[in-house]
């Protein structure tokens, strides 16, 4: 019986000392938005995949979750966000970014089907799709709400980004989305609580500096997707936007 005692003490002691050589897990910092945060990385690319650069890789994973083409509403509805949550961990991070897709009338039409209700209440439009399913449709607050929510269940930080300003200038000045998504979006970070990045205005500051000309060669095929300095330059506010978050501690996994 003695001899046994001693045993299960040494595994014991064996584990426990194994244990401390075990490295802990690296938090994650998971980007959800559309194509102007992922995109084909070849003549356009979206700020989720040049922002790894401007952190400590060794110390934290750089995940890029987001998807060309998709709204609050279908980076929900495809299972997308479900995917990102079965990985998430207390200790990880998100960023969510969308705007650029959501602004059409939600319906079950090719233009219609990633619409969402403006604002930020609790309105809701039902939709029947051609086989009988039954979509509950709300407002692009709602949507940004519920992945804050989730994040923060998770034991996560949320953070809530703008979307980048596209290139369209109206008397040298780029436009603003501050009346509605980027609006909406700061409503719904204050409201819950989580960390606001205002991308829109940081970049939209730095457009407006550098003049319609020299913007115009960030964007090779339309005014929303950029190449890749103009990534890089997003992708830079964004970070310009953490440094200036009091007490995230994702400021700390930046080079």
């Amino acid at each position: 019986m003695k001899s046994i005692s001693i045993k299960l003490w040494a595994a014991a002691g064996i584990l426990i000392v194994a244990s401390a050589f075990v490295k802990p897990e690296k938090p994650a910092l998971h980007t959800i938005g559309d194509s102007t945060v992922r995109n084909s990385n070849k003549e356009t690319w979206g700020w989720g995949t040049p922002i790894a650069a401007l952190f400590d890789t060794t110390k934290i994973h750089v995940e890029n979750n987001a998807m060309a083409g998709r709204s609050t509403r279908t980076f929900l509805s495809e299972g997308r966000w479900d995917k990102v949550l079965e990985t998430l961990k207390p200790g990880d991070f998100v960023t969510m970014q969308f705007g650029h897709n959501d602004g059409s009338e939600p319906d079950t039409t090719k233009a219609g089907r990633r619409g969402v209700l403006k604002g930020i209440g609790e309105e809701t439009k039902v939709l029947t799709w051609p086989d009988g399913k039954v979509e509950t449709v709300h407002t692009y607050g709602w949507y940004i709400r519920k992945f804050v929510r989730d994040t923060k269940a998770k034991g996560a930080t949320p953070i809530v980004v703008s979307m980048i300003p596209r290139n369209q200038f109206k008397d040298g000045k780029v436009l603003r989305a501050d009346q509605s998504f980027g609006k909406w979006a700061a409503e719904v970070a204050q409201q819950e609580q989580a960390f606001f990045v205002d991308l829109n205005k940081i970049t939209g500051d730095k457009y407006d500096a550098m003049g319609p000309e020299k913007v115009k060669a960030f964007f090779p095929g339309d005014h929303t997707h950029t190449n890749l300095e103009g990534a890089k330059l997003n992708a830079q506010s964004v970070v310009d936007g953490i440094k200036k978050l009091k007490n995230c501690k994702l400021k700390k996994y930046l080079l």
